[in-house]
């Protein structure tokens, strides 16, 4: 159902046909309350819930592909990807993929799997041991400035990390970014580095993939609004299968809002597109619809600052052709 409300959108131009896209897959938390919820247990974070996988669109904010999981589950992210890759390629995506991703995802099966389907990848590994040494090991003068928006120092170097045992050596392109940030309030002595890793095979500058990579953390947002915006707040039912339909719903309300915003150009491509502020400029909007000359007529307010903007976009979408 969702997959084909995704083709069916893109096919009318809200998709990237043959433009460059990238993915962005999450996971997150959907807190329960009360031991009857099938599937509900307490994961890493010690939360009751769920734990659904999520893949968003970084350009857009809409779902692509979501799965609810059992709130301990970690497993199903290769399958996932498969899933993910063929689905968006059906809907009309023929460029170049890029997945991001953070540590959790991190593994050689999943890098195998994506450098099989032929799609590019960024993703976080945690600083573990091996990670450390292979940090400590770059030379002081490779680190290169950046700008950072909290300001103090940033930071950020490359190297190559090889990886794997047995015979099965591999070598990855490791690229660290360094933050040493003054709290304004008491400044530190001594304020030591703070390391945060990544590995991609993106052929990119250091310090464009590096921020590449930071853009990963507006998945975040797309989340919340799923949440805040779509109803993904809650899983009314205490059955299993019931709340995975409650999710589905959830994603094609959240599609929805992205695909309206987009199809009738309600704002610019670069603004983030939230269900709220669009409910309550497009949506919630104290209006009148009468009968003026056996014609219905939508009285709206007078002194209405999106007029403009909803009068535009609702033109623009009832132009759309119909699909079959």
């Amino acid at each position: 159902m969702i997959a084909e409300t995704i083709r069916r959108a893109w096919s009318l131009g809200a998709g990237p046909d043959n433009a460059p896209m990238t993915i962005d897959m999450n996971s997150t938390i959907c807190e329960v309350f009360g031991k009857a919820k099938q599937g509900a247990a307490y994961g890493y974070t010690r939360v009751l819930g769920y734990h659904p996988l999520v893949a968003t669109w970084a350009k857009t904010g809409e779902v692509l592909h979501a799965r609810l999981r059992k709130g301990s589950s970690q497993r199903g992210t290769g399958r996932f990807v498969e899933e993910l890759v063929a689905r968006v390629r059906r809907a009309g995506a023929t460029g170049a993929l890029v997945l991001r991703a953070d540590a959790g995802f991190f593994s050689y099966s999943l890098l195998d799997t994506l450098n099989r389907l032929g799609v590019s990848w960024s993703i976080t590994v945690a600083i573990e041991p091996r990670i450390r040494a292979c940090i400590e090991a770059i030379d002081e003068s490779a680190w290169r400035t950046i700008f950072y928006p909290d300001g103090g120092e940033a930071q950020v170097a490359e190297t190559t990390y090889v990886a794997g045992k047995y015979g099965g050596f591999r070598s990855l392109r490791l690229v660290v970014r360094r933050t040493r940030l003054g709290d304004p309030v008491q400044q530190a002595l001594w304020p030591d580095w703070r390391h945060h890793a990544f590995v991609t095979n993106l052929d990119t500058d250091t310090i464009a993939v590096d921020q590449f990579h930071r853009d990963h953390a507006t998945v975040e947002l797309a989340i919340r609004d799923l949440k805040e915006g779509a109803g993904l707040e809650h899983c009314p039912s205490s059955k299993f299968f019931a709340n995975a339909a409650w999710f589905g719903c959830a994603v094609l309300a959240h599609n929805l809002v992205r695909w309206t915003v987009r199809l009738g150009q309600l704002h610019p491509d670069e603004q983030l597109t939230v269900t709220r502020t669009l409910r309550s400029r497009m949506m919630a909007v104290p209006g009148r619809l009468v009968n003026r000359s056996r014609r219905l007529v939508l009285r709206l307010p007078e002194k209405w600052p999106w007029a403009t903007s909803f009068t535009g976009g609702l033109t623009r979408i009832r132009s759309l052709p119909q699909l079959a």
